[in-house]
Formats: C-alpha cells, sequence, structure tokens
C-alpha cells in the first residue's frame, strides 16, 4: 500500500469515488459490497488494509436508510482489517434537516446519526456544505467541514449574467446569499416563505428589487423542488428578467424533475455530491459541477497531515 490512502467507495456515488482516485492517482481498493436476498448488506475488504489510512466515500443520499447502513458496515468492516485511521468522506449527509427539535416529541436525527457513525469506528469525518454548521458539533471525533461556494461562485462569473441579484429562498438562508451576493458583488434579495406542512411551502414576499433583474436562487439543497419552483413562479411575477438556482445538493425526490422541467426556471446548477447521471437525462436544465477535485485535495492533505484550513476559506 506504501503511503498513500487507501479509498474505498461505497455504492451510493461510484462515479464520484472513481474521481477522486483519479485525482489523487490511486486505484480504488477493492471492495465487495452486495446485498442478501433479505435486504441485509454483506461488505468484504478484498485487500490488505492493515494499519492503512482508509478513506469510505459514502454519500447519505436516496435511499438514505440503505446508505447509512453501508456505510456503517464498511466502517466496520475496515475497523476489523485493523485500519490504522478511518475516514468517512460524506459529500452529502442525510437526516441532516432534523438537527433540533421544531415540536414536541420529536427526535434529533442528526445528533442521532452522527452518533452511529462515530460509535461504528471513524476517526475523523469530511463534509461538504452540512444543513446546519452546528451538526459538526454533534460528533465527538474531528470534522473537516469543505464548502462548495468557490466553485459555484467561479462557474456563475462565467454565465455573463447582467444584473445579477441573489436570492435567498428563506429566512434561513440568508447568510448564505449574503456571501454570494458579496462574492460577485451584486444585489442581495429574499423569499418571506411560509412552510405550511412537510415538503410544502408558499411563497409570500420578496424582500428586495428584482425586476428586470437576472435572479440566481441560491440553497445549500433541493429536495422535491417544491420551494424552489414556488420561489421561480413568485420572482417571475415580480417582474425578473430570468431566474437561475444553485445549489450544494440536488436531491430531487418525489417529483422533484417533473417540476422542474414545468417551471420558468433556466437552469439549476449542482455538484456531484450525489450522483446525477440519471437525472441529467430526464432534465436538460440540470447542469452539475464536478467537486472530486476538492474532496482529493482535502484527503491527500489529511492523509499528509497538512492543514485543511486554507480549502474552508473564500
Amino acid at each position: 500500500m506504501g503511503d498513500n490512502p487507501l479509498l474505498i467507495s461505497g455504492r451510493s456515488n461510484r462515479k464520484l469515488a472513481e474521481g477522486i482516485a483519479s485525482h489523487i492517482r490511486v486505484p480504488l481498493t477493492k471492495c465487495d459490497i452486495v446485498n442478501f436476498s433479505d435486504g441485509e448488506i454483506f461488505c468484504q475488504i478484498m485487500e490488505n488494509i492493515r494499519g492503512g489510512d482508509v478513506f469510505i466515500i459514502q454519500s447519505t443520499c436516496p435511499p438514505v436508510n440503505d446508505h447509512l447502513m453501508e456505510l456503517l458496515i464498511t466502517i466496520d468492516a475496515v475497523k476489523r482489517a485493523s485500519a490504522r485511521r478511518i475516514t468517512a468522506v460524506i459529500p452529502y449527509f442525510g437526516y441532516a434537516r432534523q438537527d433540533r427539535k421544531v415540536q414536541s416529541r420529536t427526535p434529533i436525527t442528526a445528533r442521532l446519526v452522527s452518533d452511529l457513525i462515530s460509535n461504528a469506528g471513524v476517526h475523523r469525518v469530511l463534509f461538504m456544505d452540512l444543513h446546519a454548521g452546528q451538526i459538526q458539533g454533534f460528533f465527538d471525533k474531528p470534522v473537516d467541514h469543505l464548502y462548495g461556494t468557490p466553485l459555484i461562485v467561479e462557474h456563475i462569473k462565467k454565465m455573463g449574467l447582467d444584473d445579477l441579484v441573489m436570492v435567498s429562498p428563506d429566512a434561513g438562508g440568508v447568510e448564505r446569499a449574503r456571501v454570494y451576493a458579496k462574492s460577485l458583488n451584486c444585489g442581495l434579495g429574499i423569499i418571506d416563505k411560509r412552510r405550511e406542512g412537510k415538503n410544502i411551502a408558499k411563497a409570500m414576499n420578496i424582500i428586495g428589487d428584482v425586476k428586470d433583474k437576472d435572479v440566481m436562487i441560491v440553497d445549500d439543497m433541493v429536495d422535491t423542488a417544491g420551494t424552489l419552483t414556488e420561489a421561480v413562479n413568485a420572482l417571475m411575477e415580480a417582474g425578473a428578467k430570468t431566474v437561475h438556482a444553485c445549489c450544494s445538493h440536488a436531491v430531487l425526490s418525489g417529483k422533484g424533475v417533473e417540476r422542474l422541467n414545468a417551471s420558468p426556471l433556466v437552469k439549476l446548477l449542482c455538484t456531484n455530491s450525489i450522483d446525477q447521471t440519471e437525472r441529467v437525462e430526464k432534465c436538460k436544465k440540470l447542469e452539475v459541477l464536478d467537486i472530486a477535485p476538492l474532496f482529493a485535495e482535502a484527503i491527500e492533505r489529511i492523509h499528509l497531515e497538512r492543514s485543511v484550513s486554507s480549502l474552508f476559506e473564500y
């Protein structure tokens, strides 16, 4: 194994793992992950990893429970194979939205899942664009939190949009939109949104000037695209010239793709934290940016015990 990091890919995003391995110039460690007929997951590491610095690459995207369980089982297999250090590389972290109690008698699943991953045997965790930054504190292991902002901002600069306005789809994302607006030296807007139920949102009022402007909605994730399409419709009614959107994680569950195709949205920029191969074929409005170089750089720095902090800054 030499002095190279050992990369193991789960089945959630093999394409991204291959991209990371290509940038680091190491092959993926052979690993056999299959399901028994009853759905139970089996994992066997097919190479010697004793004493190795292992990075397990697995997004906990839909089907969330299957991919989460697969991550935990792979961590356990690596631990029992006597790896020296185990880092869970989780580009997209599921269950992150339940990060606090907003109603009586409800769970805080972000903390629960954090405990499961920590207790499975990891030594550190690597994320990108968590839904809530405080989730880093749910782990009692070192956490490195990467940001997709630089990649997305640089791409927006190349789009040549005139009179650009960055818009947050709700009050909770204002800080994120402000970072983009400052980086792009453009205007800022906010949509006053009222959530009427799980995955049901209604746009109410628009704060800021969007008339005859090219608008870019910015969010950390797009799930069913209900909030996004409501925001697009509200902005077009307010006189926006064009409406684009960007996010780090495009989950696009349920009718997400159908809603995008039916909306006046021009384009949705996202990263490949979740494999978008099938969705790109169904939705021509989706443009995917590659985060493999970012994760490859972070993994190499962690492996070599170098500072990762410069990757957090923008």
